[in-house]
C-alpha cells in the first residue's frame, strides 16, 4: 500500500467517507441540499457559514440533519476585525461613485462591516458545541487555542485553510487536525492569514512542502474538478481533495442564473484575484470590479466592510439586468464545470478516480 492511498483510507474512515471528496463550504452558494447530497454519495458536504449569525447556522445545521444523517463540514470565517478609517472609506464611495451613477444610484452615506469572525465569538462557539457537527473548518486564520481545543474535546474534528508552511506550522500548533492546502488556483478568497502576504502558491507545489514539513493529513483543494485531478493529488501524498467550483453548477447549489450563465461561457476561462469585492483576495471569472482595482484606485477597506459597498453596488446594477459587478467565485478550473445533480457529479469523479487508480494492462 502506497502512502497516498493510506492516507486517504486514513482520513475517510477517521470521518466515516466512502471518498476522500470534500465539498468546499462556499458561503452564499453551498445550501444544506447541496451538502447533504454530496454526504449521502460518501463524499463529506458542507456548509459555509461565515455570512451567518448563530440563530441563521442553527437552522442551516439542523436542516441539513434534516436531509442527511452522514457527517457534514460546517466552515467559519477567522479574519481579525476590520481596522475601520472613515477616510478611506469614503475615499473607495468616491471612487466607485461613477459606477453608481451608471444605474441611477448613489454609495450608500457610509459602510457596515456585514460578516462575523469566530475569533472571541462566544455564542457562534456555544451553537457548535451545542451542535456537534462532525467536522468545523475554519478560513482566514484560527480562532483562539481554547476554541479549537473545546471543539476537539467535544469530538469535533478540525480543518483549517492554509496556503503556505508558515500558516501550516501555526495551525499545527494550535491542535488543528486536519490542514487544507489551497492552492492559488482556488476559487473565492484566499484563506492566507494575513492578506498582506501570499506567497501564491499552487497546490501541486503546497502539497508536498506541507507533507514534508507537518505530521497532520493535508487536503489538497484548488483547481481540481474531476477525478483525474483527484487522483494526482492522491498520488502526491493528499489525504484528499476539497473541489468548490466543480459543485456549483450542481441544482442543489443556490448559485444565480446569472452565475450559472457565466461559467458556462467564454467567459470562465477568465479568472483572476481581486480584493476589490471584498477587501480581501479572492479569486471570480474577472468583472468590472476587478478592473476598478488599478494602480490609481484608493486603498480598498479592510475586509468584510468593502463588500459592503460592492454588494450595494451589484444591487443597483442587477436591478437592471447588469451582472458586472457580481462576485461570480470560480477556480482556474472553471472551464471544467458540469451541470450534474450533486449526487451524480460525485459518482462520475468516484468513477474517474477509479479509472486512473485501476492496474493498466501490460
Amino acid at each position: 500500500m502506497n502512502a497516498s492511498v493510506s492516507a486517504s483510507e486514513s482520513f475517510t474512515a477517521r470521518l466515516g467517507l466512502q471518498l476522500p471528496l470534500i465539498q468546499a463550504p462556499m458561503a452564499g452558494v453551498a445550501t444544506p441540499e447541496l451538502a447533504a447530497a454530496v454526504s449521502n454519495a460518501g463524499g463529506l458536504g458542507s456548509l459555509g457559514l461565515g455570512a451567518s449569525n448563530p440563530a441563521q447556522a442553527e437552522a442551516l445545521i439542523r436542516q441539513t440533519r434534516t436531509l442527511t444523517g452522514h457527517p457534514f463540514n460546517v466552515n467559519l470565517f477567522c479574519h481579525q476585525p476590520a481596522v475601520r478609517d472613515a477616510a478611506r472609506e469614503a475615499a473607495w464611495l468616491a471612487h466607485l461613485a461613477g459606477e453608481f451613477q451608471r444605474f441611477g444610484a448613489s454609495p450608500p452615506a457610509s459602510l457596515e462591516s456585514p460578516y462575523p469572525t469566530l475569533i472571541g465569538n462566544t455564542e457562534m462557539l456555544e451553537l457548535l458545541l451545542r451542535e456537534k457537527p462532525a467536522v468545523v473548518s475554519f478560513h482566514f486564520g484560527l480562532p483562539e487555542p481554547h476554541a479549537i481545543a473545546a471543539l476537539r474535546a467535544a469530538g469535533i474534528v478540525t480543518l483549517a485553510s492554509v496556503t503556505n508552511p508558515a500558516e501550516a506550522a501555526q495551525a499545527e500548533q494550535a491542535g488543528v487536525d486536519v490542514l487544507v492546502a489551497q492552492g492559488i488556483e482556488a476559487g473565492g478568497h484566499r484563506g492566507i492569514f494575513d492578506a498582506a502576504h501570499d506567497l501564491g502558491l499552487g497546490v501541486f507545489a503546497l502539497v508536498p512542502l506541507l507533507l514534508r514539513e507537518t505530521r497532520l493529513p493535508v487536503v489538497a483543494a484548488g483547481g481540481i474538478m474531476d477525478g483525474h485531478g483527484m487522483a494526482a493529488a492522491l498520488r502526491l501524498g493528499a489525504a484528499a481533495v476539497q473541489m468548490g467550483t466543480a459543485f456549483i453548477l450542481c441544482p442543489e447549489s443556490s448559485a444565480s442564473a446569472a452565475y450559472r450563465q457565466e461559467l458556462q461561457s467564454p467567459r470562465s476561462h477568465h479568472t483572476a484575484i481581486t480584493a476589490a469585492i471584498s477587501g480581501r483576495p479572492a479569486r471570480g471569472i474577472a468583472n468590472r470590479l476587478h478592473a476598478l482595482a488599478g494602480d490609481d484606485a484608493p486603498a480598498i477597506p479592510d475586509y468584510p466592510v468593502a463588500y459592503a459597498a460592492a454588494k450595494a453596488l451589484h444591487q443597483a446594477a442587477s436591478a437592471q439586468d447588469s451582472h458586472d459587478y457580481a462576485a461570480h467565485w470560480a477556480g482556474q478550473g472553471a472551464p471544467l464545470a458540469r451541470a450534474l445533480p450533486a449526487a451524480e457529479l460525485v459518482q462520475r469523479i468516484a468513477r474517474e478516480w477509479q479509472e486512473q487508480e485501476a492496474p493498466k494492462p501490460e
